[in-house]
């Protein structure tokens, strides 16, 4: 630029002319700072007028793809830009020969070019704020993350002391607070370009696998940057409407109508690169944190008569279901392939590390008692799911998720039913057992295991922990064991009806281990019966005999002798279990004797009639039944009715040969 050189030809002195000059200066100045104004209210009154389709073009190029050298790129340019600014900001000052404007005048243009003009060195916190961009830029360039989000919170800390204390001029703090914004909304395209990559995703197999703490990481931080960009937008959208046109319904009805189709768009992005890539994996927490996420963000605007978390929770619901039923397949598949190897030995949990802890779980119950290795885990499994759960009973997800998990603890009962012996072909076309391997109960204490993981997670755990899907979980009875009796006579019935499937489910393994235990005792491995009327008919016509219960009934109270002692070590606390047990096994003895046809045909129909030493044995038989089962305090009605009915039948088929039974 030439040097404009002052003229002496008028007289005019060269101060005036300076003088003029500097004035003609800030002229320009004032004029281009006005400009600006007016071009940045230009461009807001645009946005507005235009809302919809800049959020749309947001939206649609959220997950365009960033390279870093593209970014690299970009810095570069502003470097250049910056840099040109300088020297024609020099060469001006230079052509008017304006001393006061400062040779600082390139960095000034970083922050709009409104540094203070007075003769002074800047201060080191005006310093920090002119080069606390670029160190941004630099992180973010570099994908440092953690270091990213460390030093915008220290730079919005540092603005907030700014502001109170004004030590740093309007100009300055603004451009501060927009450098930070900028750089915010930068890190949160970032992010949600991570979740968008395939790498980042991972392939993983949603049968044995969780999102990683890093995919969960980035869902929340996309969902949570989304929430306040969009949700922002739509309070400011409110404020502007009713400042503007008050409380009109017809423009009220407008903005309505605007606000729902923004959320639907937001729900439509958050579903697609958030709730969707966890759903997927089975993360169920992940899903739920990102749609309370949301739901926190939309819920404040209820404050200005938008009420639009019923359209999210509309839309979020079939990914949720999605996530809930990934997860419940998750336990299955996970507890199955534990039952393959369990060992059906009877231990107290091992110490667990992070939510599934004795503190998280909140009570004691699965501390005090032994189950084997799969129950343990599947116990685990579904106490982590209770407390994923608990924050979607907006949803109105309690009833399929109760559901759910009860199609998985029976699909578990049906793999116990599987492990013992003697059950595979029987049980082999139970819904949801499929042919899956199990390890074989071979012992009868490894078979009452299997009776004690499948009880007490259905008497207790299970139960304890549906209670989390319950309003009365928040409240706190430590200190009233009265209204925590009453808790759980009021139980919901939906929870009680669910605890009557769970032991109904229970009762088809204790029926399938007694009646497998009956048919041992009743038949031997060749197929012949131990329990026939030959060995009471063919008795009469012996000269010598000690009286002596027959073998298969002293063979029944030797196994019930041996189980029960297994049972006083396994159901510690829990004795009525054991005692029903043996109970239902003895009946069910008992009532194959009572319905087994061949063998009354035999003694009221066959070749030879019942004798006075067979009806005499018969009785003692039945009589022993009953004393060994009242000693052992399992005998029931129902055992006590069919024995005697049993004894009836007997002594009318002896009558029926003409004999007096009373001699």
């Amino acid at each position: 630029m030439a040097t404009v050189k002052p003229g002496r030809s008028r007289g005019t002195p060269v101060k005036e002319n300076g003088t003029k000059l500097e004035e003609g200066n800030k002229t320009i100045m004032l004029y281009l700072l006005d400009l600006k104004k007016a071009s940045a209210e230009e461009m807001r009154k645009s946005v507005y007028a235009n809302y919809a389709a800049f959020i749309r073009k947001f939206l649609l190029n959220y997950c365009t793809s960033k390279e870093i050298s593209d970014l690299e790129g970009e810095l570069s340019s502003i470097r250049n830009l910056l840099s040109t600014q300088a020297t024609l900001i020099h060469s001006l000052a230079e052509g008017v020969h304006i001393d006061s404007i400062s040779t600082k005048a390139s960095e000034a243009s970083a922050i709009n070019g409104l540094l203070n003009t007075e003769h002074r060195e800047p201060s080191d916190l005006e310093k920090w704020s002119v080069e606390f961009p670029d160190l941004l830029d630099v992180l973010l360039a570099e994908r440092r993350v953690d270091e990213a989000i460390a030093a915008l919170d220290e730079g919005e800390h540092v603005a907030s002391e700014a502001k109170e204390t004004k030590s740093l001029s309007p100009d300055i703090l603004g451009s501060l607070q927009t450098a930070l914004m900028e750089r915010r909304q930068k890190l949160a395209d970032q992010l949600a370009e991570a979740a968008c990559q395939p790498s980042t995703r991972g392939k993983i197999s949603v049968q044995h696998a969780k999102p990683s703490p890093i995919e969960h990481l980035v869902w929340r931080a996309y969902t949570a940057a989304l929430s306040q960009l969009v949700f922002s937008a739509i309070a400011q959208a409110a404020s502007d409407s009713l400042s503007i046109f008050g409380k009109e319904p017809a423009y009220t009805s407008e903005l309505v109508m605007w606000a729902t189709k923004q959320t639907e768009a937001f729900a439509i992005l958050v579903k697609r690169h958030a709730l969707t890539s966890s759903a997927a994996a089975g993360g169920l927490r992940a899903a739920a944190e990102c749609v309370q996420i949301a739901l926190g963000h939309c819920s404040l605007l209820e404050a200005r008569g938008l009420a639009l978390c019923p359209v999210l929770l509309k839309l979020f619901r079939p990914s949720v279901e999605q996530a809930l039923d990934a997860n419940l397949k998750r336990i299955e598949e996970s507890t199955a392939a534990l039952a393959a190897a369990d060992d059906w030995i009877l231990t107290y949990p091992p110490k667990q590390s992070g939510r599934s802890s004795v503190a998280s779980l909140g009570n004691t119950a699965a501390f005090q008692h032994k189950l084997t290795s799969s129950a343990h885990r599947f116990n685990l499994m579904v106490q982590d799911f209770f407390e994923d759960v608990g924050p979607l009973l907006s949803m109105q997800l309690g009833s399929q998720s109760l559901e759910g998990l009860f199609q998985v603890f029976n699909s578990y009962v049906n793999m116990l039913i599987k492990a013992l012996p003697g059950s595979i072909e029987e049980e082999a076309n139970f819904e949801g057992s499929g042919n899956k391997i199990v390890r074989m109960a071979e012992t009868e204490a490894q078979q009452i295991a299997l009776l004690a993981n499948a009880s007490l997670l259905a008497d207790e755990l299970l139960p304890r922990a549906a209670m989390k899907l319950s309003p009365l979980h928040q409240a706190n009875y430590k200190d009233d064991p009265r209204r925590r009796t009453s808790d759980r006579q009021n139980r919901h019935p939906e929870q009680r009806e669910w605890r009557k499937r769970l032991v109904s489910s229970v009762d088809r393994l204790k029926d399938t281990f007694c009646r497998q235990h009956a048919l041992d005792l009743i038949f031997s491995e060749d197929g012949d019966s131990h329990l026939s009327a030959e060995m009471y008919i063919n008795m009469d016509g012996v000269q010598m005999r000690e009286w002596f219960p027959s073998p298969i009934f002293q063979e029944l109270f030797l196994k019930l002798n041996r189980m029960a002692s297994i049972a006083a070590d396994m159901f510690v606390g829990r004795e009525r279990f054991a005692t029903l047990l043996l109970m239902r096994l003895t009946e069910t003895v008992i009532l194959w004797l009572s319905e087994d046809q061949s063998f009354w045909d035999d003694i009221e129909e066959g070749p030879r009639p019942l004798g006075p030493l067979g009806l005499q044995q018969f009785y003692l038989d039945m009589k022993f039944v009953m004393c060994f089962a009242s000693q052992g305090r399992y005998l029931s009605r129902n055992l006590h009715r069919v024995v005697n009915e049993i004894i009836s039948k007997a002594v009318a088929a002896f009558s029926a040969t003409g004999m007096d039974p009373d001699r």
